[in-house]
Parts: structure tokens; C-alpha cells; sequence
């Protein structure tokens, strides 16, 4: 199966969801976060730096619940702006 490259925008979008979680995380290791999520700290590495810019939603959503964020607000704050 092949897969459709993303767009700028797309990309751009998961760009800003890793700066939001970058920026939850705070003084928070990248491995106590990841390991308290159920996730491995190269995903949240790929995650946090664009290079997975479309994680799964349950990745995210554990993410989220560790950092105390609300999805609709990651959401929100992470959609795509109309040109």
C-alpha cells in the first residue's frame, strides 16, 4: 500500500502538535513522559520534533491525558488555517 504525501499543511499541523506538547512537557523527561503514556520516547521524539506529523489518535490522546491537555483544545489549536 502506498501512501499519499502529506501536505505542507498537513505537515505544518503536526509541527504545531509537537511544539504543544514540547511546550506541556516542560522540565518533564521525554522518557518519563512517554513511558507514563504507553508510548516509546523515540514516538514522542518523532512526535515533539514534526517527524511523525500524523500520530495516532490513542498516541495522542495518552499524551494528552499525561500533559494535562484537553484534545479539543489540541485540536483547535493544531487545525489547519484556511489560506
Amino acid at each position: 500500500m502506498v501512501r499519499t504525501p502529506l501536505t505542507p499543511e498537513e505537515r505544518e499541523r503536526g509541527e504545531r502538535l509537537g511544539l504543544l506538547l514540547r511546550e506541556a512537557r516542560g522540565d518533564r523527561s521525554m522518557a518519563e513522559v512517554a513511558a507514563r503514556a504507553g508510548v516509546s520516547a523515540e514516538t514522542l521524539r518523532k512526535i515533539e520534533t514534526g517527524r511523525a506529523p500524523t500520530p495516532a489518535f490513542f498516541t495522542v490522546a495518552a499524551l494528552a491525558g499525561v500533559l494535562g491537555l484537553s484534545m479539543d483544545d489540541l485540536a483547535a489549536r493544531c487545525a489547519l488555517v484556511p489560506v
